[in-house]
């Protein structure tokens, strides 16, 4: 493979040299009348609804509760590592982490990192232990006791109404 100096002069000429040559426009095949291969679902379920127990306050003082995250990616877990503000302080990598997987919390769906450092601790450590539940198990159910008949049961955490299942 052969080298060449650019300069402002040349640029169009060597642009003119490696353009395509035109094609003559012939007419598109036809297309056939086979519908497209139905997508197989295969029941994953990539994204889990929530509902914050306080809540995010935004500028205008509108309070966004329920939102939604997905499934963490291998990227998702590796991008913060090199984010200049993790090296920092490593205590900023869940706000990092959460701001990727985040995908619309009440009606913002531009959740960056920003929108997580202004929610609420409670907030934060919910969706901390929401992100976990998701990634590591699969699911948004916890094991809980009640404190006065010491009875067990399951809680969905992922915001469902009292007494719904």
């Amino acid at each position: 493979m052969r080298r060449r100096t650019v300069t402002a002069g040349n640029l169009d000429e060597i642009l003119q040299a490696t353009a395509p040559a035109p094609v003559a426009e012939q007419p598109a095949p036809p297309r056939a009348a086979a519908a497209p291969p139905a997508r197989e679902d295969h029941g994953l379920r990539t994204e889990f609804e929530f509902e914050l127990p306080r809540g995010y306050v935004d500028e205008a003082g509108t309070v966004h509760r329920h939102g939604a995250m997905r499934l963490a990616t291998a990227r998702d877990e590796l991008r913060p590592q090199i984010d200049l503000r993790v090296k920092e302080n490593p205590a900023y990598l869940s706000v990092v982490l959460l701001s990727q997987v985040i995908t619309r919390i009440g009606s913002i769906t531009d959740v960056h990192a920003g929108i997580v450092e202004r929610m609420y601790a409670t907030d934060v450590a919910f969706l901390q232990d929401f992100y976990r539940r998701v990634n590591s198990e699969g699911h948004t159910r916890a094991a809980v006791t009640c404190p006065h008949c010491e009875g067990g049961f399951e809680v969905d955490l992922s915001g469902g109404r009292l007494g719904e299942s």
